[in-house]
């Protein structure tokens, strides 16, 4: 978990998004792979990369642009304002999951109260299909680790936080209504979240199944442990990129994870817009 020389840095990375966007927006969306391009339709925005703001972790993967933007979101949704953060860090760069939650500890200093995490992830129940979009109702933890391990800093929450519900039944709900009111199909599902950043084996995707997990990814949950042991509200939607090792007669690559994702881009850009909308 956090010491007391993360938190200080935590507080200097706010301070310095303070003072170049002003007020922070209640709300924080972070864009998973191939999901960054929902970044370029907002408007009034004010856009800095990771590397100048102090100690935020640079996310080096094909697909993750690697910039905060705060600015306001189109498609009629009038005067809402949000920041996006375009690009994430993950376990399999290297980075410590102090390091991977850093920028959801930032949130949460800056007064963000609810957050929407989406990642491209495996499609592991056959029901669905490539491009999907899953609505995340809970998640399976196969990291091996947990963000809150270590020293508990109460500043930024209690030890030992409920889990119960982590991705928020209100804001799941409200998705599902913005949904239908868009015309944008979409799923419910359990996300698993592994290490990577080798994909899984059929195998792995067998006994994940049987776990009770709809689909897979390397992402996600640390940031949503994060942000509920400090009291922000989570939604999770996860883009079906591809099925899962062993569901179709074909290797796995990140190009199709990226491919399918610009193919939903429209679906995937008006459910936000809708979502955001009714926040």
């Amino acid at each position: 978990m956090a010491d007391a020389s993360t938190f200080d840095q935590v507080e200097a990375a706010a301070a310095a998004v303070r003072s170049r966007c002003g007020a922070l927006p209640q709300t924080a969306i972070v864009l998973g792979s191939g999901l960054g391009d929902f970044a370029d339709t907002l408007t009034d925005a004010v856009s800095i990369p990771y590397e100048d703001l102090p100690h935020w972790p640079a996310s080096k993967v094909v697909g993750h642009a690697g910039r905060l933007v705060v600015g306001t979101v189109a498609g009629g949704v009038a005067g809402k304002r949000v920041a996006a953060l375009a690009g994430r860090a993950h376990v399999y760069e290297g980075h410590g999951l102090e390091r991977v939650v850093f920028a959801t500890r930032v949130m949460g200093r800056l007064g963000v109260r609810q957050i929407i995490l989406t990642n491209a992830a495996g499609g592991i129940n056959t029901g669905f299909a490539q491009g999907a979009l899953m609505i995340i109702d809970d998640h399976i933890n196969l990291m091996g680790t947990n963000p809150l391990v270590g020293p508990n800093d109460d500043r930024l929450g209690p030890r030992f936080p409920d889990m119960t519900e982590v991705y928020s039944t209100r804001l799941r709900a409200l998705a599902e209504a913005a949904a239908k009111a868009r015309g944008v199909a979409v799923t419910h599902g359990v996300y698993a979240a592994l290490q990577g950043p080798s994909y899984e084996t059929p195998a792995e995707i067998r006994y994940l199944r049987t776990s009770g997990a709809d689909a897979v990814g390397m992402s996600t949950v640390p940031e949503a442990i994060a942000a509920r042991h400090m009291g922000v509200e989570v939604l999770g939607i996860s883009c079906i990129t591809n099925m899962a090792a062993g569901i179709l007669p074909q290797p796995l690559q990140h190009d199709e994870v990226l491919e399918t994702a610009r193919r939903v881009r429209g679906a995937f850009v008006s459910l936000l817009e809708g979502i955001i909308e009714r926040l």
